[in-house]
C-alpha cells in the first residue's frame, strides 16, 4: 500500500531581505541627502553673512532703484574696488552720522557735468541713466562742471529732484566729493520688497569696466538647495522604510506552491 506524500513549500525570507536590504539603503541615503543638505544650508548663510549686510534706505532719494524703507543686502567691499554706475553705502561725517545710499556717477580724474540735452555727462560723454524716474531727466540736478579729486568719489541719488546729494555740497572743501575710503558696502539687491538685483548701470561701460555682480546668486542657490535636500532626505527615510514594510507584507502573505 502506498501512499501518498504531499509537500508543502514555506514562503521563503527572500522578499523580506531584499526589503531590509532596501530599507537599509533608503535610510543610508536618506541620512546622506540631510547631511549634504545641513552643509550647503547653513554654509550658504554663514558665506552670506561673512559678504553681505543688509541695510534698510529710511528715504525715496534713490527711486525708483530703492524706494524709501527697502531692505537691501550690500557687499562688503574695499573702496577701491568701487567703480562708476555702483550704488554704495558709505559714511561721511560732513554728510550725515548714519550710513547714506547714493550712486556713484563719476570717479577720481572725472570731469562731470549736468545737464545738456537732459544727460549727465562724464569726460565728455553722455550717459544713459534708464533707472532715473519714467517721464524725468537728469537736470533736475543741474550742475556745474566738477573735476573729481584723486582717491574721491562724485554721488549722486537716482531721485534727482529730491536727492541730497554730491549737489548739495558743491561749496564743501571737496565740491561734494567721498573718500573711497567712506564706501562700507556695494548694494547688490533689493530683498524687502523683493525686487531682485539692481540693474547692471550699462550706460557707464564705455567709460570703462563695471563692477560684477557679488555671489548672491550662488548663495541663495546653496539654501535653497540645502532646503530641498534636507526637506526630501528627511522624508525619504520613512517613506522607503514604509514601502519596504508593504512589500514584506505582501510576500508574506503570498499563498506558498504544492
Amino acid at each position: 500500500m502506498s501512499g501518498q506524500s504531499t509537500t508543502r513549500t514555506v514562503p521563503g525570507n527572500g522578499g523580506s531581505g531584499t526589503a531590509r536590504a532596501a530599507g537599509r539603503t533608503g535610510q543610508r541615503l536618506s541620512g546622506l541627502a540631510v547631511a549634504l543638505g545641513m552643509v550647503l544650508f547653513l554654509g550658504g548663510f554663514a558665506w552670506g553673512a561673512v559678504v553681505y549686510r543688509p541695510y534698510t534706505v529710511p528715504t525715496p532719494s534713490m527711486a525708483p532703484t530703492i524706494g524709501a524703507g527697502d531692505r537691501v543686502l550690500a557687499q562688503r567691499i574695499d573702496g577701491d574696488d568701487v567703480r562708476r554706475g555702483d550704488v554704495v553705502v558709505f559714511e561721511d561725517a560732513t554728510w550725515a552720522n548714519v550710513p547714506v545710499v547714493k550712486r556713484v556717477v563719476a570717479v577720481g580724474g572725472d570731469k562731470v557735468s549736468c545737464c545738456q540735452d537732459g544727460k549727465l555727462k562724464v569726460n565728455d560723454q553722455e550717459i544713459d541713466e534708464p533707472y532715473l524716474p519714467e517721464g524725468t531727466a537728469a537736470e533736475f540736478g543741474n550742475f556745474p562742471e566738477v573735476t573729481v579729486p584723486k582717491g574721491r568719489l562724485f554721488l549722486l541719488g537716482d531721485e534727482r529732484s529730491g536727492s541730497v546729494d554730491s549737489t548739495a555740497h558743491l561749496a564743501d572743501a571737496a565740491n561734494g566729493t567721498v573718500s573711497r575710503g567712506a564706501v562700507r558696502a556695494r548694494v547688490d539687491a533689493v530683498v524687502w520688497p523683493m525686487d531682485g538685483m539692481l540693474n547692471p548701470p550699462t550706460g557707464f561701460a564705455r567709460l570703462g569696466a563695471l563692477s560684477e555682480p557679488g555671489p548672491l546668486r550662488t548663495v541663495v542657490a546653496m539654501v535653497i538647495a540645502g532646503t530641498v535636500l534636507v526637506l526630501g532626505g528627511a522624508a525619504y527615510g520613512p517613506l522607503a522604510k514604509r514601502a519596504g514594510a508593504s512589500r514584506a507584507r505582501a510576500n508574506a502573505g503570498s499563498p506558498g506552491g504544492r
